[in-house]
């Protein structure tokens, strides 16, 4: 398969825009796909507006807000961190526990403590109308419900190709609204919130983290790309080994991918996901009808 010497950047739902076009900006400009989705996870990650990821996310039913994120390269090598507290910038945590230890996922306290010691400070990442919201939601806890949607986007995911015609992939995310304490999603379990194969392609995932956990959904996609699947089959068909487990469903789980050759693919269980794409030096948003 001929390998795309175009950089492309994809990512998920409209707050990714920025992210995207900052991705963009660095492959474009010859830089690695692996710089491209760090810097593009950070600018998602310093924006207060997007409520699931870095500053300005939900806290969970204690008051805490706890980020996870996930970082691979094309060489499949792989980072990420749970449950860290205090750290504005999960996504370089993630990276610099790749680059710099022996592990591939460092949680809580030991996370922490690593990226204190490789440069990172303590931050106040609790946001003003995030303390509100919780403790209004203290108040009548089933008025919020958890379906993923424009409004409670979860998680951000970035793949990319630069020029050289490598991948990666990165994801971040502050959880669900309100979850349990000590609650991880998949947006740091390699293969589940993202997976990298640069002989294949990318894949990542958004929405409902124990559903895309369970089925290991976005290497279930690299391995369908493997056999023959075009993107869209491939994140199609892993939505539908969640649907078919269940007579209703009432959450969120959408899929991106990107195969070397710069072929795309895109599902949602609901209606309501939208992914940006930007290649040719043009950024789109691109809504996707749930398919059921």
């Amino acid at each position: 398969m001929q390998r795309s010497q175009r950089p492309i950047v994809i990512a998920t739902w409209k707050h990714g825009y920025k992210a995207t076009q900052k991705a963009f900006d660095t492959v474009n400009n010859n830089g690695l796909a692996l710089d491209a989705v760090e810097a593009g996870i950070r600018v998602t990650e310093s924006d207060s507006d997007v409520r699931t990821v870095g500053y300005g996310g939900y806290t969970d039913q204690d008051g805490n807000v706890t980020l996870d994120a996930s970082i691979m390269d094309h060489l499949g090598n792989a980072g990420s961190v749970a449950y860290l507290k205090e750290i504005k910038h999960p996504i370089s945590v993630a990276r610099r526990i790749m680059e710099k230890s022996n592990h591939v996922m460092l949680v809580g306290d030991g996370a922490q403590q690593f990226a204190l010691q490789n440069g990172f400070k303590k931050e106040n990442i609790l946001f003003n109308q995030s303390k509100k919201d919780w403790l209004e939601w203290k108040k009548n806890k089933n008025a919020i419900k958890n379906l993923i949607s424009e409004d409670n986007h979860d998680t951000i995911t970035l793949l990319a190709i630069d020029k050289k015609g490598n991948l990666a992939a990165a994801c971040s995310t502050s959880g669900l609204r309100y979850k349990l304490n000590g609650r991880v999603g998949d947006s740091p379990i390699i293969g589940s919130g993202i997976y990298v194969d640069n002989e294949i392609g990318a894949a990542g995932a958004t929405g409902q983290g124990e559903e895309i956990m369970k089925s290991v959904g976005s290497f279930l996609i690299l391995e369908l790309m493997k056999k023959g699947y075009d993107p869209q089959h491939a994140c199609e068909e892993a939505n539908h080994r969640i649907i078919k487990k269940y007579t209703k469903i009432d959450f969120q789980v959408a899929f991106i991918a990107l195969r070397v050759d710069g072929k795309k693919g895109a599902s949602a269980i609901n209606n309501g996901f939208s992914y940006v794409l930007a290649q040719n030096s043009k950024t789109t948003i691109n809504s996707i009808k749930g398919i059921i």
